[in-house]
């Protein structure tokens, strides 16, 4: 009985490890915000900068209130998310950028009409309940509603984060990989299956719609791996025995 114990006891403690490990936090729904007041709909770990998207599309009134959190390149950096009604890169696109002034949290918008022009003025669509913060592990994030093209059922998005902030003026970001490729499109309805009509809106909080699942597949994989995991340990357990 001895014997059996410790080797059982040590696979166990392995798999708790493994299940505990930061991989498991790929799970978007588990991620808080910093300093988050609201709740939303939809999560997605967007693929650089280690950034999120939280978001809540309601088609009724074509609205979109959205959270978006990442880590500035440097302690008084800056975070950028937009929306580009026109491309698909950063050029042309409505941004909302967040920094630190005077050691508060703000945020403004951009009419980004090129790499070279970042000016600070009103975007193309209507934007309200603008508001900017910071988390304990220096992560920004950007709260925001703004109004989209009516029946849309995707939209053009791009983030960035930078190192710093200019005589009020958010300073140039690096030209890495990961900035380069960070954009794609956002999708703000569920298709459904080939015998309805028409998408199914991503929901606003309402237990009458469905909830689109937006997250990135890192935490279903999670999922699958972590049941692989005890799988394996049951399998091994009874090899023991």
């Amino acid at each position: 009985m001895e014997s059996l114990f410790c080797p059982s006891l040590i696979l166990l403690f392995s798999l708790w490890v493994a299940l505990m490990s930061p991989a498991h936090s790929l799970n978007c729904s588990t991620l808080k915000l910093p300093g988050g007041k609201k709740q939303y709909s939809n999560c997605t770990e967007l693929p650089t900068l280690n950034s999120t998207l939280h978001f809540t599309y309601d088609a009724t009134n074509s609205s979109l209130s959205i959270a978006f959190s990442a880590s500035p390149a440097n302690p008084n950096g800056w975070i950028a998310w937009a929306i580009n009604p026109t491309a698909t890169g950063m050029a042309g696109s409505q941004a909302l950028i967040a920094f630190k002034n005077n050691g508060s949290m703000v945020v403004k918008t951009y009419n980004i009409s090129s790499y070279s022009s970042i000016v600070e003025g009103k975007l193309s669509f209507d934007v309200w309940d603008l508001e900017a913060g910071a988390g304990n592990d220096g992560k920004m994030v950007i709260y925001s509603s703004l109004k989209v093209p009516a029946n849309a059922e995707k939209l053009n998005q791009v983030w960035q984060v930078g190192p710093g902030v200019s005589d009020g003026r958010p300073m140039k970001h690096e030209f890495a990989k990961a900035n380069l490729a960070s954009l794609g499109e956002l999708k703000l309805v569920e298709k459904v299956s080939s015998g309805s009509s028409s998408p199914t809106p991503s929901p606003s909080p309402s237990p009458s719609r469905q909830v689109a699942n937006n997250d990135s597949g890192d935490g279903s994989r999670v999922r699958e791996m972590s049941a692989g995991l005890w799988i394996l340990g049951l399998v091994s357990l009874l090899v023991l025995m």
